[in-house]
């Protein structure tokens, strides 16, 4: 599928919307020339209706959007905050966890979409641990990578910050890069400092003080496994904010690195711990777990519903869900919009014309995950490591591919143990591999047994993998990872700006603070914390 332009909304987008708002507009004059009064008055008579009741009503929030951060946002409302309210989830598929779900390949379990969660941040960790799977936390067995450059693969140096070197020894002992290429990048020394007055691109600085082949070989296949984008449009304040911090400061952009990586303030380095954490059984047990544990506390998580529109009222909000938005929705007092920019641009559209054309800008890529079973004893020992990573410039569909079997040891014994059937046993290593970067539409439109055949091919081409893979399986994520272009966080700040003109109604999500479950995460809870405020304030105004 195409991935989504950062632009401004299409005629037929637009038409939808007003098409939409005028099925609503026209059903509201029906409903005023039937009873004599407007939704706003039909409300105020069945406030004083029945007062006792409605007066003792829980306030109630509602959380748009079942991913990792509306679940998120809804737990951190009921057990972090605590806070004072109903809570009702809408999620528009028939399952939550959005792009974290689980596979189910020759009876084993695997993650469908991301497989690992940032653990020198805080937040998955802890939410991992409180909805009861702390036991099941795991690391790498592994954390030795490759990147295919120069016709092999090649590990990995060590040191790297988003792809910038910091060790220059490293980096010439891995012989990713040439002769020429490593020369250049002393240069950055002796330049003069590049002004960065406000957002660059990370391509374009990089390229500046260190040269293109560290760009090409390094910078492109490592924030293209994060953000399936391209390194000269991608943000660097927002994919590496404290060299972003630094480089302002700093002439050489090597100095700042490694100033960066000697604070820990970088994404990568040296660390106490492990840098990432998986769950045994996969990451896509956490969104089924944290659902479960919102239930049991009393959340209702209406699954298969899409909201289809949301409206200011006299007592909060009214939602509305339906193919066409039913008349008269439900009323809440407060809003979370976890959903993707352009769905939110879209419920937005209507009541904040400001906010949502700063989610306008925001463009998405596609990906395609492709897991593949092989036989093991099919398997070359030379088939080590966590995994390896391939340039752009080097022309292949495959961008990423993890060797699970061997990264994960969850997984190494599930594929040992395998499938039984009568007295027969197989055994599977797994392997995955991804593709897709923004701006290039055409190799996802291919089908999926198209995609599993090319995939297949370029693992045996670049990781020496068999030919012919005993099962494979191919997960689309359509419009899966925003795009941080240069200047994004401005941007989003003043969509956050523009809300403050509809008090009740906040934003979390991928497209905010970062694309990680842990980012996630913690972009919830900073949701959470806001609407928590705006009730307690107007219960104040209303009592005080």
């Amino acid at each position: 599928m195409p991935d989504k332009p950062a632009a401004r909304p299409s005629l037929r987008l637009i038409a939808g919307d007003l098409v939409s708002s005028l099925a609503h507009d026209v059903a509201e004059i029906a409903e005023v020339a039937l009873t004599g009064k407007t939704s706003e008055e039909r409300e105020k008579v069945e406030a004083t209706s029945d007062r006792p009741d409605k007066q003792s009503r829980a306030r109630t929030v509602a959380v748009i959007g079942g991913g990792i951060a509306g679940l998120s946002a809804a737990w951190s409302l009921v057990s972090d905050r605590q806070a004072d309210a109903d809570v009702i989830v809408y999620e528009s598929s028939p399952s939550v966890g959005g792009k974290l779900r689980l596979n189910e390949i020759e009876g084993l379990s695997l993650d469908a979409g991301a497989e690992s969660m940032l653990a020198v941040r805080p937040e998955a960790i802890a939410l991992t641990k409180a909805v009861g799977l702390g036991s099941s936390i795991v690391n790498p067995a592994t954390t030795s990578a490759a990147v295919y450059s120069r016709g092999e693969l090649r590990p990995l140096p060590t040191g790297l910050i988003s792809g910038i070197p910091t060790d220059l020894r490293a980096l010439a002992a891995s012989d990713v890069l040439s002769v020429p290429g490593l020369l250049r990048i002393p240069l950055d020394h002796v330049l003069p400092k590049t002004s960065i007055p406000g957002d660059v691109s990370v391509g374009d600085y990089v390229a500046t003080r260190m040269g293109r082949e560290v760009v090409d070989r390094l910078v492109e296949p490592m924030l293209g496994g994060v953000y399936a984008g391209r390194a000269e449009e991608l943000s660097l304040e927002m994919t590496v904010p404290a060299l972003y911090r630094l480089a302002r400061r700093e002439r050489s952009l090597l100095a700042a690195a490694k100033e960066a990586r000697k604070t820990g303030a970088a994404p990568s380095g040296a660390r106490r711990g492990p840098v990432f954490a998986g769950i045994s059984g996969g990451v896509g047990r956490l969104p089924i777990a944290l659902a479960e544990r919102l239930e049991r506390r009393g959340v209702t998580i209406d699954r298969g519903t899409e909201v289809t529109g949301i409206r200011r009222t006299s007592r909060g909000w009214r939602v509305l869900t339906g193919e066409k938005g039913d008349r008269e929705g439900r009323t809440v007092d407060a809003i979370v919009l976890a959903v993707p920019a352009p769905v939110a641009a879209k419920l937005l559209r209507k009541v904040n014309s400001g906010a949502a054309a700063g989610l306008d800008t925001v463009g998405y890529a596609s990906v395609a995950l492709t897991t593949f079973l092989y036989a093991p004893e099919e398997v070359s020992a030379k088939v080590q490591g966590s995994g390896f990573l391939v340039p752009p410039v080097e022309g292949f569909g495959v961008k990423a591919a993890t060797f699970a079997s061997r990264k994960w040891a969850w997984v190494a014994r599930s594929g040992a143990v395998g499938r039984k059937r009568g007295s027969d046993k197989r055994s599977f290593m797994v392997v995955r591999a991804s593709l897709g970067r923004f701006g290039e539409p055409g190799l996802l439109q291919r089908s999926d047994e198209e995609l599993a055949a090319l995939a297949a091919k370029e693992l045996t081409q670049l990781a020496g993998l068999p030919a012919k893979p005993l099962v494979s399986r191919v997960n689309r994520w359509d419009d899966a990872l925003p795009q941080y272009t240069v200047g994004h966080r401005g941007r989003m700040a003043l969509v956050r700006e523009a809300l403050v003109d509809t008090p009740g109604l906040v934003v979390c999500g991928a497209a905010y603070d970062g694309v990680g479950i842990a980012a996630c995460i913690g972009s919830a809870q900073f949701a959470a914390g806001q609407v928590v405020t705006y009730l307690s304030e107007r219960g104040q105004w209303a009592h005080g």
